[in-house]
């Protein structure tokens, strides 16, 4: 993992944390995996998906209770990520803060990262 000693990879709010110890009290939940895949209109987007295993190749963050892990292939796009949960009048969800994207489309479902 890209690191820095003494500091997460991923930062998660309070209000994150409480929303992903709510998803993990699903049975045989033990956390979420957050990742990165190409798709969507700015070339890439975010995944989640529930975790029942721990794989030992993921980054894995624990905060108040909540436990996120980052997939491996996924590290690098994600180091400085701030993970966050809104609620507003018109939609809930998680918002990633990210300092790595360089553009993102109307909607905020799609992202782009620098080209190396």
């Amino acid at each position: 993992m890209f690191a820095i000693p003494g500091k997460p990879p991923v930062s998660i709010t309070a209000a994150a944390a409480k929303q992903i110890n709510k998803l993990m009290a699903k049975d045989g939940t033990v956390g979420l995996r957050i990742g990165v895949k190409k798709g969507g209109c700015a070339g890439m987007e975010y995944t989640m998906e529930y975790v029942t295993e721990v794989d030992p190749l993921d980054e894995t963050i624990e905060q108040d209770g909540a436990r996120v892990m980052i997939a491996p292939m996924a590290q690098m796009f994600l180091f400085g990520t701030e993970i966050d949960y809104e609620t507003s009048l018109l939609e809930s969800g998680f918002k990633f803060k990210n300092p790595n994207v360089v553009d993102a489309c109307g909607c905020g479902e799609s992202i782009k990262f620098a080209e190396l």
